[in-house]
């Protein structure tokens, strides 16, 4: 091997070494700034209990921090693939990080919406419905093992969350039912019980953007896109 293949090939090596550094450190980025989401989440749902202004308005100044470090991720992912131009598995990491960045950043955003509409709450604490409760209590549960899922690329508890998504969908179904009864209940507090009706479809759409990680896990891992998989199935089943 002539002097110059051995440079080439030392460059090579350093440059993957790089590439790999680099995207190590995207990666822990994006789990700080899961971790932060899930926590303004979960201080979003103690301000709601206890309607705590105090903390609802900690939770509604996080979200700058939020969105400033969604910007700097996603500057940072194109940033590598301009420079590296990656394919196959490290295509996939990057896609993954991007994507990723994105729906915690939304997560972060509900979470602040949580927290708007805990300000807007008259006291005392109006009767929460027990699908509401449900909802506060799975949905945290669900962002924590989706974490566990991204840290581990565990494809099978993926499809776990992806499955679990329909539960928290129908517990949003039942609390539309318990606001109108709510409604019946409580006449004077029309306005509290149909904020109760917004913030279920806040915690609804969390538990959506969940559901999306986890399909980008599994394609992370497997290449394997499921977004919408049942529909297609039930289609060509429709068509065989």
């Amino acid at each position: 091997m002539s002097e110059g293949q051995s440079q080439d090939i030392g460059r090579r090596i350093e440059g993957r070494t790089s590439f790999d550094s680099e995207l190590s450190t995207l990666r822990r980025r994006i789990v700080r700034e899961a971790s932060i989401a899930i926590e303004m989440l979960e201080s979003a749902l103690r301000a709601l209990w206890d309607l705590d202004v105090a903390t609802a308005q900690g939770v509604r100044k996080s979200d700058d921090g939020v969105d400033r470090e969604e910007v700097a991720i996603e500057v940072e992912c194109f940033r590598l693939l301009a420079l590296q131009q990656p394919f196959g598995g490290d295509l996939r990491q990057i896609a993954f990080c991007i994507k990723v960045n994105q729906d915690i950043e939304r997560v972060a955003d509900h979470a602040s919406s949580i927290a708007k509409l805990t300000l807007r709450i008259g006291t005392p604490a109006p009767r929460w419905p027990t699908s509401l409760v449900e909802m506060g209590e799975r949905v945290p549960l669900m962002c924590h093992n989706l974490l566990r899922a991204v840290l581990s690329e565990d494809v099978d508890a993926a499809r776990d969350i992806i499955a679990g998504d329909k539960l928290i969908d129908r517990l949003d179904d039942r609390l539309f039912d318990d606001v109108l009864e709510l409604l019946d209940l409580e006449p004077s507090r029309k306005a509290d019980v149909l904020m109760i009706h917004r913030i279920g479809r806040e915690l609804e759409r969390v538990g959506d953007l969940m559901g999306n990680i986890a399909e980008d896990v599994v394609f992370l891992v497997t290449g394997e896109i499921v977004r919408h998989e049942k529909k297609f199935k039930r289609d060509a089943d429709a068509k065989a």
